[in-house]
């Protein structure tokens, strides 16, 4: 785990495809990641060994991403004092449970939340954080935000000439 900024830990292997999207993003922006598997509620222990790991080596950010109850994204958090962004999934109440689980952490063990099934926005604010010690990231980021303004000025043009 050394060299690693981010760790992503999906609650399941059926959480893969928003687990990929989210380290694409990462590996586009230079932030270096580890993903993995590690349950909260089926594998407490395992999910306290990687975040103990991960703390001492270095890693500077946490994604969780789960769906249901979410608990994931609470207990990674009750673990390290390090930002966890948790990534809710729709797995049922079109992801209001999983939103819900993430956002009414209790008072000191914050957990920052995006929307459901936003992996963008989850390895976007991950890059922000590590971008406070990592010049590239941050230029990386300045050059994403260009990009995404460009391809508005492109759809622009494309709907005048429609």
């Amino acid at each position: 785990m050394d060299d690693v900024d981010v760790l992503v830990v999906l609650g399941s292997l059926s959480d893969r495809e928003y687990g990929e999207a989210v380290c694409r993003i990462l590996r586009e922006l230079g932030v270096k990641y580890l993903l993995t598997v590690a349950s909260a509620h089926r594998h407490p222990d395992r999910v306290r060994e990687i975040v103990e790991e991960a703390d001492a080596n270095g890693v500077k950010v946490f994604i969780a991403i789960a769906g249901l109850s979410a608990m994931l994204p609470g207990l990674i958090a009750a673990y390290t004092i390090k930002p966890v962004i948790s990534l809710p999934l729709n797995r049922s109440f079109m992801g209001l449970d999983a939103l819900l689980s993430s956002i009414q952490s209790p008072p000191g063990i914050p957990v920052a939340c995006v929307g459901v099934d936003n992996s963008v926005n989850a390895a976007v604010l991950a890059a922000e954080i590590v971008a406070l010690s990592r010049s590239d990231v941050r230029e990386r980021l300045i050059q994403y935000r260009v990009n995404l303004k460009r391809r508005v000025e492109e759809d622009a043009k494309a709907l005048e000439a429609v």
